[in-house]
C-alpha cells in the first residue's frame, strides 16, 4: 500500500523547491529522510501510519527546541522552529479534543474492566491504538491516570 501522505510530502517539497522556499524544503526534507530511514532503509513499506508517527515525533522535537531556544534568548532560532512546526503540523490528522480523548479513555476502561492504577499500561496501550496520531501521549496518560482509582 502506497502512502498518500508521503506522496503529498514529495509534491510539497517539489513545489517548495520551485518556489525557493528553503524553510519548507528543509522541514519536508527532514521528514522524508526520517521516513526513509524507518522504511526503505529497513526493507519495509512506506505507510501513512509511519509518516504520521515521524511527523508527530518531529512536532514534539520542534516544541522542545522552541522552549530551549526561548529559554536562552534565541528568538531568531525559535521563530524558525515555530515556522517549521506550523508547516509540518499540517500533515497530522485532526487532533481530538480533551473531552473526546476522555470519552475514549472511559470507554476503554469499561471494556477492559480496568479497576486500578496497575491496569494503566494495558489501558494506555489500547487507548493509544484507538487514537493513533490524533492525541498526544502526555494527555492520554494524564486522563488515564485521573480515571483510574
Amino acid at each position: 500500500m502506497a502512502s498518500a501522505l508521503y506522496d503529498r510530502l514529495m509534491a510539497d517539497m517539489k513545489n517548495a523547491m520551485k518556489a525557493r522556499n528553503t524553510l519548507t524544503v528543509n522541514a519536508v526534507r527532514g521528514v522524508i529522510a526520517k521516513v526513509k530511514d524507518l522504511t526503505v532503509n529497513a526493507g519495509k513499506e512506506i505507510t501513512d501510519d509511519v509518516v504520521v508517527a515521524v511527523v508527530a515525533k518531529g512536532v514534539k522535537q520542534r516544541e522542545e527546541s522552541i522552549a530551549q531556544f526561548e529559554s536562552v534568548g534565541r528568538a531568531d532560532l525559535a521563530a524558525n522552529e515555530k515556522a517549521e512546526l506550523e508547516f509540518i503540523k499540517g500533515y497530522l490528522p485532526t487532533q481530538l479534543s480533551e473531552a473526546e480523548v476522555a470519552d475514549v479513555v472511559k470507554a476503554t476502561i469499561a471494556e477492559l474492566g480496568a479497576t486500578s492504577k496497575k491496569d494503566m499500561g494495558r489501558v494506555m496501550k489500547e487507548v493509544m491504538a484507538r487514537v493513533k496520531g490524533q492525541a498526544d501521549g502526555k494527555l492520554v496518560s494524564k486522563l488515564v491516570g485521573a480515571a483510574l482509582p
